[in-house]
């Protein structure tokens, strides 16, 4: 039995003297509650002062808040009570368990309240009613004006801990308040056997404040702070043994309030790390602990009955200390003083580290502040939080078609749940994976189906993290492309993964004909991530696939991140899924309750910023998260691009000078090692909007991926788009399938509308020269994804924004069909679109299908021409002879 176990069963309970949202989120707070290790949290301002504006934990909290119009004591109380409702569902088994011995979780009312009896009265009604948790204890001060207080809340039915105690004639009146709020309620014919109390009585800053008046030596030094807590302890048991309170435990079944000990850090280092632990063991009572006590008490306290001992000891010694010229009254009340202040000033401090965060939350907005606070309110007036988690319909498509589709695709707002059910299934496979020695996972499959898997890849990579096996994904046609991935990832060492949401698209399937035949028709090194029912699992099943995964079918591939699409290939890359889990739910409980959380203001922020023409979302990243930008670009692209509406995603564009920016921009950082810092600081001085978004970990995107499939979805509520339909991503498909069979039956691709690449300079530069600010340009790159070509397309990049002052994105083909291919056809009819392609050198047959790579390759780029032309949209298509002479395009420029 350890220490704590032992204290435990001799009637003591451990409560943890500390709150910070990093415990919560980290899932680190819920283990020490399993171990036993606490049985309640107690929290004050210096303790929120700690976590809140020493650290950057509250940040994606506040942020939203501050956007909401809410001042710096607004926004405090939000986050202290989001913390302390939290910590209590956390304790609530244990509360539960124990008939509610224990379980409770402390909040104070502000330290500004000391001296006013009526202030703390209501303001612990209302936290009490605020916080909505049996297991919540309004913390008030015993000072003379708080006594009436706690009185007057224990016969309102409120939980109350005492603070502040030092006196043992305050401890009496605080005790007489306990009993005296009982009776009154009892008198009003309301129940008294589930109200708890505990008596904070404060230990250490005793001996601080006596042994500086005490001489060198003195062996009264180190003894006051005991002594008076034994003395106190004596007192308890006098009063909760008297007739008065026995009428009340037998009639009413009234509970003791317990004296807890407070202040039990050792602060002076000549003492044992342990003593105000050690030395106040006794059952009915509470210490409540810092974090290094509590290690220290866990590693090496002496758990024994003590409280009790040495009473007459403690007696004699306030007799020597008064000889000694000590009053104790007068420390006592100096204590008393002096603990208000601390805690006010704490308070103070507090406040005014939120505020200093809220005005820069603001003015990150930029022109767009007072609008999305706006939004903010109206968002709350029509109820739009309650609506989504209650999956209305209405708030994305007014027609009966639209509605259906939307309710078979809100799934994604419960896919946390789901994983948790699914996780044994998702840690067992990669287990037996990893012990067969496969030591890489190829990953077939396009947009959100597969990009999940690349960003958690990359982001590991990213951080140094060694993986458990090497993970990437083909998701093109181009045959460079499929030959590197079938050399890096061979049959005998790799495990393909087929992932797709609908089982039947043509990359998809190419590939799949190529590694089977490359595989020799061996279906244990496949496995397959599918909707139940589709052609994909009917193939996995008939060709004896090691394994097929069945996802949620009501989570649309964009929003498929948290599913088994995106947290198969995280167990095999031998991710903690738990951890990653828990941030996730931790996101998903502050968007669960009110539009002033994360997701609902960045939806609104992104809808806003839209309306304003600042329809241009430049999504600016450190190089070891920069492939989470290629999530965002297709949750954002794929969901709003509709009906002439919707923001265009701009990643990874480089980062310029505010000068070549037009107010077209809405900037957002992905930070994590602050390389853009000089740039992003030069742009907030221009006045451009911009949010930083820290990603310090591959575990942070786990919150992101929530965060921002909630702000596209409320996005696209506010711009009255469906969010969950694509209806022009299917034109291009038709489009590339009726060409596909027209070279079957020919032999033949009637490729149209080429430009040579030896002639394109007059008609490039014609082309752009009629793009306009506000405008956008797109370069469709159906060439090999790799290092030189992504170098040549930013260097690209760079010379059209230059040359027309308008925003650039880029994306490799057929990827981008699948995430901004959608925005190009459907979006705001503004941009300009050049489609480069080539004829592929070392080419080869898909098998079973009748054509090369490179033709379907060819014929995917023709349908999508072909779909932008149909469109109304602005197109130039350039053939290169080999994808290197894209720097001729570049000199062309020049």
């Amino acid at each position: 039995m350890n220490p704590i176990q032992k204290l435990t069963s001799l009637g003591q309970s451990l409560w943890y003297d500390n709150i910070q949202r990093k415990l919560l989120e980290s899932g680190e707070l819920k283990a020490m509650i399993e171990r036993g290790d606490i049985r309640g949290v107690t929290s004050n301002p210096t303790i929120f002062q700690n976590a809140i504006a020493k650290t950057a934990d509250y940040d994606s909290a506040l942020i939203p808040l501050a956007w909401s119009g809410f001042d710096a004591e607004k926004i405090f109380w939000k986050l202290a009570i989001e913390d302390i409702q939290e910590a209590c569902d956390l304790f609530r088994p244990l509360y539960d368990e124990t008939e509610g011995g224990d379980g409770y979780v402390s909040l104070e009312v502000s330290p500004y309240l000391a001296n006013d009896t009526e202030g703390t009265i209501k303001q612990a009604k209302e936290l009490w009613e605020r916080v909505n948790r049996p297991n919540l204890m309004v913390k008030i001060p015993a000072t003379r004006e708080g006594i009436p207080a706690i009185r007057q809340s224990i016969a309102a039915g409120i939980n109350i801990n005492i603070t502040l105690i030092f006196s043992l004639d305050r401890y009496a009146a605080v005790m007489d308040a306990y009993l005296a709020g009982l009776e009154d309620r009892v008198a009003a014919n309301e129940p008294i056997n589930k109200i708890a109390s505990v008596a904070s009585f404060f230990v250490s800053r005793v001996d601080t404040k006596i042994d500086p008046r005490l001489p060198e030596g003195s062996p009264l030094r180190g003894r006051a702070a005991i002594a008076n807590a034994k003395m106190a302890y004596d007192a308890f048991e006098s009063i909760f043994t008297s007739p008065r309170f026995a009428i009340l435990k037998a009639r009413f079944r009234a509970r003791v309030q317990r004296p807890l000990w407070a202040s039990t850090g050792t602060k002076n280092h000549a003492y044992s790390d342990t003593v105000y632990v050690d030395n106040l063991i006794g059952p009915d009572t509470v210490n409540t602990l810092p974090p290094a006590t509590l290690d220290a008490f866990r590693d090496h306290g002496k758990a024994k009955l003590t409280i009790t001992r040495g009473l007459e000891e403690a007696q004699m010694f306030f007799a020597e200390l008064k000889a000694a010229g000590v009053s104790m009254g007068t420390v006592t009340q100096e204590l008393e003083e002096e603990g208000v202040k601390a805690f006010a000033d704490a308070f103070t401090t507090l406040l005014q580290a939120i505020e200093a965060r809220r005005k820069n939350a603001v003015s990150s907005l930029g022109p767009l502040a007072d609008s999305v606070s706006e939004r903010l309110s109206q968002l709350e007036m029509d109820s739009v939080a309650a609506r989504v988690w209650v999956h209305d319909p209405t708030l994305w498509a007014s027609d009966p078609a639209g509605q259906a589709e939307v309710k078979i695709r809100l799934g994604w707002l419960h896919s946390i749940e789901d994983a948790r059910a699914r996780l044994d299934g998702y840690l067992s496979f990669a287990k037996q994976v990893h012990e067969e020695g496969i030591d890489r996972v190829l990953v077939i499959g396009m947009g959100g189906s597969s990009l999940t898997a690349e960003v958690l890849s990359s982001l590991l990579a990213g951080a140094n993290i060694e993986a458990k096996l090497s993970l990437a994904i083909l998701d093109s046609t181009d045959p460079q492309q499929v030959s590197l991935a079938a050399k890096h990832y061979p049959p005998d060492k790799s495990l393909y993964i087929l992932a797709s949401k609908s089982g039947g698209t043509a990359e998809l399937l190419a590939a799949f004909d190529y590694f089977w035949k490359l595989g020799k028709g061996n279906g244990s090194r496949f496995i397959a991530i599918t909707d139940a029912g589709t052609s994909l699992e009917t193939l996995a099943k008939e060709r004896s696939f090691r394994k097929v995964f069945n996802a949620d079918p009501n989570v649309g591939g964009r929003f498929s991140a948290l599913t088994d699409f995106g947290l198969v290939p995280a167990a095999l890359l031998g991710m903690d899924l738990q951890r990653l889990l828990v941030l996730s739910e931790a996101e998903r409980s502050r968007n669960a309750a009110s539009v002033n959380s994360p997701g609902f203001a960045l939806g609104a922020l992104l809808a806003e910023s839209a309306l304003a023409g600042r329809d241009k979302l430049t999504v600016l990243s450190d190089a070891p998260v920069s492939a989470f930008a290629d999530w965002i670009e297709q949750v954002v692209a794929e969901s709003s691009g509709k009906h002439g509406k919707g923001i265009l995603p701009v990643v990874l564009e480089p980062l310029g000078a505010p000068d070549i920016y037009g107010n077209d921009r809405l900037f957002v950082y992905l930070r994590n090692n602050g390389e853009l810092d000089a740039g992003i600081l030069a742009l907030k001085h221009a006045g451009f909007p911009i949010i930083e978004l820290p990603i310090t970990n591959p575990y942070d995107v786990g919150a992101e991926f929530f965060r921002w499939e909630i702000g596209v979805s409320v996005m696209c509520h506010i711009l009255g788009i469906n969010a969950f339909d694509q209806p022009d991503v299917q034109d291009s498909k038709l489009r590339t399938i009726a060409k596909i069979k027209d070279y079957q039956k020919t032999g033949k691709l009637a490729d149209v509308d080429l430009v040579n690449v030896s002639d394109v300079k007059l008609a490039l530069n014609k082309f752009l020269a009629d793009a306009k600010t506000g405008e956008f340009v797109t370069i469709n790159a159906y060439i090999p994804r790799n290092q030189e070509t992504v170098d040549a397309l930013q260097a690209l990049r760079v010379a059209i924004r230059k040359k027309t002052k308008c925003a650039v994105t880029a994306g490799f083909g057929p990827r981008f069909q699948h995430s901004t291919g959608q925005f190009h056809k459907g979006g705001p009819n503004k941009g300009w679109f050049i489609q480069v392609v080539y004829d592929a050198e070392n080419d080869f047959e898909i098998p079973t299908q009748g054509l090369t790579f490179g033709t379907l390759l060819r014929a995917q780029a023709l349908g999508d021409y072909e779909a932008l032309v149909a469109a109304g949209r602005k197109v130039l298509r350039i053939k290169l002879n080999d994808p290197g002479d894209l720097s001729n395009l570049l000199e062309s420029l020049r």
